[in-house]
């Protein structure tokens, strides 16, 4: 039976992806030739070239090893914007400034995606590092409960925007302790519902890497240290959006393929909050709460922007100061 119709938006993003009529059609449950027919139809309105891509072509078997590795999620982004952000670190009762800037740019900006870049939750108590002192740090549920409000905001918010966004959850460091605990502890409880973080999580795809295109990735973590944007995108050839290392920045790197970006895209908790408070000492960090924006005309990735903390319920975008 033929699935709902698509916009012609639509379609051009399942052909940037997948490059055949054959996989668009077995997609939409049409007849290969309507959607030939359709193909045709679009690149006269539009004055596009929509380029099939031959099946024993290099590009069809990369593409094809991209589309079924389950470690990943595919967006096909064609146009519009895709909110990214990490290192929420949800903590009880705290909702930072950058958390407001992002329901506030979810409903401005319409996304198609939001992507959760790693380090959602944080897992104080579970940590591999010992005890400072006779700090005190939320418990699990505590954490998963803090965790679900916020997401659950941000779902809501999700729901509203014109393209329903999709919501995607790329894993980070901090999170993964939440299952590590367990295998390392209790392992006879593998597959059991409720002990991986996924299960509470259920709205958002899980994942380690999200391609918005063939040539934007966006992952939690790879280089690390100070010029770790730089090298991201150097050592992939691809723009790298991560997270991990709380800086918030773009680094632009050309060659001969052209430009693409290194992105970090900071943390959406306080930079001074009670999640690194202990195990920084006080000292000061090179750190910037805030998150980034993704917008993709024909496919291509235009220059990241970036919405970051101003003041105490204000954000900075696009030379505005916002009152979240």
């Amino acid at each position: 039976m033929p699935k709902a119709a698509v916009s012609e938006k639509e379609f051009i993003e399942l052909w940037a992806t997948h490059g055949s009529h054959s996989k668009v059609a077995e997609i939409l449950g049409l007849d290969k030739r309507k959607v030939l027919e359709r193909r045709r139809r679009i690149e006269n309105r539009q004055k596009i070239k929509l380029e099939a891509v031959h099946p024993h072509s290099d590009r069809h078997r990369n593409l094809n090893a991209a589309l079924n590795n389950p470690q990943r999620v595919h967006l096909g982004v064609e146009n519009g914007t895709v909110i990214v952000f990490s290192d929420a670190h949800f903590w009880p009762g705290l909702h930072s400034t950058a958390y407001f800037g992002l329901l506030w740019a979810i409903k401005e900006l319409q996304p198609k995606a939001v992507i959760a870049n790693g380090d959602v939750f944080d897992g104080a108590s579970i940590s591999r590092h010992p005890r400072i002192g006779w700090d005190s740090t939320p418990s699990v549920i505590q954490e998963l409960k803090a965790c679900e409000a916020a997401l659950g905001e941000i779902e809501e918010a999700a729901k509203k925007a014109r393209h329903n966004a999709q919501l995607v959850w790329t894993l980070g460091n901090h999170d993964a302790r939440f299952e590590n605990r367990l295998a390392a502890n209790a392992p006879q409880y593998e597959q059991v519902k409720g002990f991986s973080l996924k299960d509470h999580f259920p709205a958002w795809k899980p994942c380690w890497s999200c391609w918005a295109t063939e040539d934007v990735v966006v992952k939690h973590r790879w280089k690390g240290g100070i010029h770790a944007a730089h090298n991201n995108t150097v050592n992939a050839g691809k723009t790298v959006v991560t997270g991990h290392l709380h800086s918030l920045k773009v680094t632009p790197y050309s060659d001969y393929n052209g430009n693409r970006f290194g992105v970090d895209t900071g943390t959406l908790a306080e930079t001074n909050g009670p999640q690194f408070m202990d195990y920084l000492e006080d000292a000061p960090v090179n750190w910037r709460s805030g998150f980034a924006v993704l917008t993709f005309k024909d496919g291509k990735l235009l220059w990241p922007e970036l919405v970051h903390k101003w003041a105490d319920g204000q954000v900075e975008f696009r030379g505005q100061i916002i009152d979240v």
